[in-house]
């Protein structure tokens, strides 16, 4: 699969099959995912494995799509406005990277905002400071949905003079 095909093809799974994920196999895509770019290379992410646990006392109404594993991103605080948000933009981008690494391998994520509720940071232990990314369910997709139509990018697209 080349990148374009890898990123026109993959999708946010809604349900994954009771697999098991290989860890050290996410861990290497999250190693991978750190050569995304990050701004004086901060490499603002952090990561968690959230454990059975905590993700009962998450709660999510789906559980992530019974996803095998769930992954908290967030991006480091910073007093500096313009820090904290090219942190955020680079764990973004590390998302992203994370995801489509994954999805090259035949795995696939779940992308939830769910840690972001104040409920949610706390259970998360997350520091007020920090931005949520996102909570990302990991494991092999029981269905791959169908793209959902795009606007043109030339709809998106002008030029500055």
């Amino acid at each position: 699969m080349n990148t374009i095909e890898a990123i026109t093809s993959r999708r946010n799974i809604k349900q994954f099959k009771a697999d098991a994920i290989d860890k050290e196999k996410v861990i290497a895509w999250l190693e991978a995912a750190s050569y995304s770019p990050n701004h004086r290379m901060t490499e603002p992410w952090q990561l968690a494995f959230v454990g059975p646990e905590t993700r009962a006392e998450l709660n999510h109404k789906t559980d992530f799509g019974g996803a095998p594993l769930v992954v908290l991103m967030t991006s480091k605080g910073s007093a500096l406005p313009v820090e904290k948000e090219e942190n955020a933009y680079a764990v973004a981008c590390f998302a992203q990277s994370f995801m489509l690494a994954a999805h090259s391998e035949g795995a696939g994520t779940f992308w939830s905002s769910l840690a972001a509720a104040p409920k949610m940071r706390e259970i998360l232990g997350i520091p007020d400071e920090d931005v949520v990314i996102g909570i990302f369910g990991v494991g092999y997709p029981e269905e791959v949905p169908p793209a959902k139509p795009r606007t043109s990018i030339q709809d998106k697209l002008f030029e500055l003079p």
